[in-house]
């Protein structure tokens, strides 16, 4: 999702532990769990490596040496707009990439020991799509309003130089970015990717398992992964504590750097928290305002 490993990072305070975490609705290519864990009863199955094909080995060593976590990595089926789909590489959950694209990166930072960021380029009006056409990929009428709201989340901000122009159709292919529904994915959240080195946004954002959630929680979803399109890692992307967990998710490979101004320890009411809960408001904390005025 073309996509770059790179990313930014918004941190900000601390949260009460004391959360009930059957509550989190846990979006699932977020999500890092054990192979056959169960949940609310139910297996579920989370994002192991695949043991019909397995991702190639100097790929998870390069996972290894830009301090991700290597231990669910693994080839999926991305779901375009039109129905049609494509293998690709998911790495932590909700960023997926071509293999073409991430060799291509791999080549570029050959030698190094970090890698540079991607952002959007500054001043930039993102042409943004709801998906309205068939086969399931077509965004529900409280799925096109969540959208807009999303996109007012981050068009209100002053002094921030980026801005989204929405429409709503079928055309996806010359825009800069399509939000669509995938009928195909289980569990509840969505996925997306990283800005590309030309200044673009990532492209394709996914949501999914959605109906049962009030549209504030469908826009915290869609805030949130447009917040991964243009540039931002999960604010507890060093241990995902809003899923419950204590798994660090690496930061060398994908430039989990702070932004200034926030904080850096855990914030329990960040947009771009790597899991959601059933009451999310869908609106920027103020530190998310200010992570996204300092990159932009």
């Amino acid at each position: 999702m073309t996509t770059a490993l790179c990313g930014v990072l918004i941190t900000s305070c601390e949260k009460d532990e004391t959360q009930n975490q059957a509550d989190l609705a846990l979006e699932q290519e977020d999500v890092f769990v054990e192979p056959n864990e169960t949940r609310n009863g139910q297996p579920f199955s989370g994002t192991a490596m695949s043991q019909d094909e397995k991702v190639p080995e100097d790929i998870i060593n390069y996972v290894k040496d830009m301090e991700m976590n290597s231990d669910y990595v693994e080839y999926k089926d991305f779901y375009f707009p039109d129905g049609t789909s494509e293998k690709r590489i998911f790495l932590e959950d909700d960023i997926s990439i071509t293999e073409e694209e991430l060799r291509g990166y791999m080549s570029q930072i050959a030698g190094r020991q970090y890698a540079t960021n991607n952002l959007v380029s500054q001043g930039r009006n993102i042409s943004i799509i709801g998906y309205t056409g068939g086969g399931g990929f077509g965004l529900s009428s409280k799925e096109r309003t969540a959208l807009q709201w999303a996109v007012n989340n981050y068009n209100r901000l002053s002094g921030v130089s980026i801005s989204f122009t929405l429409t709503y159709g079928t055309n996806y292919q010359n825009k800069d970015m399509v939000v669509y529904h995938n009928p195909n994915e289980s569990g509840a959240g969505g996925s997306a990717g990283f800005p590309t080195s030309s200044g673009l946004p990532h492209k394709f954002v996914q949501i999914y398992g959605l109906n049962n959630y009030d549209t504030n929680v469908v826009e915290h979803v869609i805030t949130h992964e447009i917040g991964h399109s243009v540039g931002f890692r999960h604010t507890d992307w060093f241990s995902r504590q809003s899923c419950g967990q204590n798994v660090n998710e690496g930061s060398g490979g994908v430039g989990a750097n702070h932004v200034s101004g926030t904080p850096t320890g855990y914030d329990s009411t960040s947009v771009m928290l790597a899991c959601f809960s059933s009451n999310e408001d869908g609106e920027f904390n103020g530190k998310d305002i200010t992570a996204l005025r300092n990159m932009y």
